[in-house]
């Protein structure tokens, strides 16, 4: 478990970065941005092989935990209105 969230704490800033980038490039619901940041943590995580020796499963938690901590997961629960990127 500790290798787990070793790795979820070198992804976290990743998919940080990953969500910024989306946010700012995509037009996205702003209630759908911790689904999208947990999405993109578990693709981080799965496609993170070559970089550790952890089991696929235990990389998807990883990349799982990181996608959440990125947004925070009391978002979750929040209702948002409206859309990222401003309007036009």
């Amino acid at each position: 478990m500790l290798n787990v969230l070793i790795l979820a704490t070198i992804i976290a800033p990743i998919v940080l970065a990953m969500m910024e980038l989306i946010k700012r490039t995509i037009k996205i619901k702003k209630n759908l941005i911790p689904l999208t940041a947990f999405a993109v943590g578990v693709f981080i995580g799965f496609v993170a092989y070559p970089f550790t020796d952890l089991d696929l499963v235990l990389r998807i938690w990883a990349g799982a935990f990181a996608g959440l901590s990125a947004t925070g997961i009391f978002e979750i629960t929040n209702y948002r209105d409206g859309y990222s990127k401003g309007e036009k």
